[in-house]
């Protein structure tokens, strides 16, 4: 992959924003890119939301970003979608200058029937490249402690290998605190012959209650001496701050060292534990 890298280190790195509802997050957004943008990244991905719901607010940002001279991929859901909108979107994006997308089945709003003409991102993936051919980069999604909705393992490593054939380009992975999950399914997916670089993605710690929901929705790990440890500091935001960022920190130096292609930052809109823990690994 050809990769912006780190002037420091020439180590690569990736951001993911989410799109603001007002316009008082945009600004504050704005904000927050230029100050990440010294950590020179690859490329910043733009969410999407359930349903389509902020696509409006998914491609804005998106454009945004390719403004301010950086390389942007959004994040490209296909639930409820059809063969033409998603043929719409692909020659919308291409036309903004747009070569990277995440492609992702997507979540189901609440009340929200099957609907639409893929069922699985792999059904996305080959539809973008029957379409487009290489015009674009693919990213799919990896979880190494396995999808929260697959019926077992070897499901969930079926359905990654599916992706992969289909086209993708790249993986990036769901966030986790365990590397050896991340080991272990980078291990197995190279055996089925599914060989694309698959970039950790990273959660920071800044707060232990927002951490303990989007885990316990999203099927992330939240290893037993790290969730006691939070809830040993109770309300202490500068300690759980601290702790996340020695945590954080670590994990990262642990995949760095063991040859990792990239450390993709969900930066949850807030720059200050991305440039510290980029900070402290030297980037």
């Amino acid at each position: 992959m050809n990769a912006a890298k780190t002037e420091a280190t020439g180590f690569p790195v990736s951001l993911e924003f989410f799109p603001p509802k007002t316009e008082e997050g945009a600004a504050k957004l704005r904000t927050v890119r230029q100050q990440l943008y010294a950590l020179r990244p690859e490329f910043c991905s733009v969410t999407y939301g359930a349903g389509g719901s902020t696509q409006e607010g998914t491609f804005t940002t998106v454009k945004e970003i390719l403004s301010e001279g950086v390389s942007a991929a959004s994040h490209f859901s296909c639930i409820g979608a059809t063969r033409q909108s998603v043929r719409e979107q692909l020659a919308v994006l291409k036309g903004m200058g747009v070569r990277r997308l995440v492609a992702l089945r997507g979540d189901l709003p609440s009340g929200y029937g099957a609907g639409g003409e893929f069922q699985y991102a792999s059904d996305l993936v080959a539809f973008i490249r029957e379409e487009t051919g290489r015009d674009f980069h693919i990213e799919v999604a990896a979880y190494p402690e396995v999808h929260p909705q697959a019926r077992s393992p070897e499901a969930d490593l079926k359905a990654y290998v599916a992706k992969v054939r289909a086209g993708a380009d790249a993986a990036i992975t769901q966030y986790f605190y365990n590397s050896d999950a991340y080991f272990r399914f980078v291990e197995d997916t190279y055996k089925l012959g599914a060989d694309i670089p698959v970039v950790p993605g990273i959660m920071p710690i800044s707060s232990s209650t927002q951490l303990m929901r989007f885990s316990d929705a999203c099927g992330a790990e939240i290893p037993r001496w790290i969730r006691l440890r939070l809830q040993a500091f109770g309300d202490d935001t500068a300690s759980i701050k601290a702790f996340g960022l020695d945590v954080v920190t670590d994990l990262c130096d642990q995949l760095r060292s063991a040859g990792v292609p990239a450390l993709h930052f969900y930066t949850m809109n807030q720059s200050a534990a991305t440039l510290e823990i980029c900070r402290r690994l030297e980037l």
